[in-house]
């Protein structure tokens, strides 16, 4: 066993221990790899444990470690127990300029905030024949350091970007401050569930509106008590 696998292993546990104590099932939560601050070897490792969706912040970083993850898919040998394909979600800020880049890459863009940035996602998906799905992300920690829609104009923005051709509308994202003030951490996730139940009951978003992607290293065991379906987990599997 390896460290990378123990801790894997913890991080696994912890989630399948607080969703039994919440009532939750724990298939209902997926781990999303973060690999920003992993070398290579360490990303082919957590491929081989069995994780296959893998999260970049950053543009230029998704493209080179998913041309590196591509290479080391075609190597592995068919008969092996790794996996023969993986999904990359992008986690980070992205600006307008990139987003041709991302789409043959990203299965999932966690980030869209702005409807300038959903109607270039839409424009380019249409050029490209594909039809990406996107999260919504809200400031609900209402830090103005962070990008994210405030909250108050959230539901307008998810009713816009609905009405784009080559979009789905997925789900919300957000963050929480990094702050040891548990109660802080878990008032900017219940904020984001409310929203998202909000947005489903009043059908504002259609029935493929299913992900909250919220909760990392240092707050997804909060994110998991408050219905995250979606972790974005990098330092819990790859410090230490």
């Amino acid at each position: 066993m390896t460290k990378i696998s123990d801790r894997t292993i913890s991080v696994q546990e912890t989630i399948k221990s607080i969703c039994a104590r919440v009532g939750r099932d724990a298939s209902e939560v997926r781990l999303v790899v973060v690999t920003k601050s992993a070398t290579i070897g360490a990303v082919q490792e957590v491929i081989r444990l069995g994780f296959t969706e893998l999260g970049e912040n950053r543009v230029q970083q998704l493209k080179k470690v998913s041309v590196q993850v591509a290479e080391f898919l075609q190597q592995t040998d068919d008969s092996s127990s790794s996996p023969q394909s993986v999904h990359w979600h992008m986690i980070g800020h992205l600006q307008r300029n990139k987003v041709q880049q991302v789409l043959p890459i990203a299965s999932l863009i966690h980030s869209v905030d702005t409807l300038r940035l959903a109607e270039e996602i839409s424009a380019s998906a249409t050029k490209l024949n594909l039809c990406p799905k996107v999260l919504l992300q809200v400031n609900t920690s209402n830090e103005p350091q962070k990008y994210g829609v405030p909250v108050g104009a959230a539901t307008h923005l998810a009713e816009q970007i609905e009405t784009l051709p080559n979009v789905e509308l997925a789900g919300l994202m957000t963050m929480a401050p990094l702050t040891r003030d548990k109660d802080l951490i878990r008032a900017c996730f219940v904020r984001a569930r409310e929203l998202f139940v909000e947005m489903r009951g009043e059908k504002i978003v259609g029935p493929q509106f299913t992900e909250l992607s919220m909760g990392m290293s240092s707050d997804y065991e909060i994110a998991v008590e408050e219905g995250a379906t979606i972790l974005r987990i990098g330092s819990a599997i790859f410090a230490g």
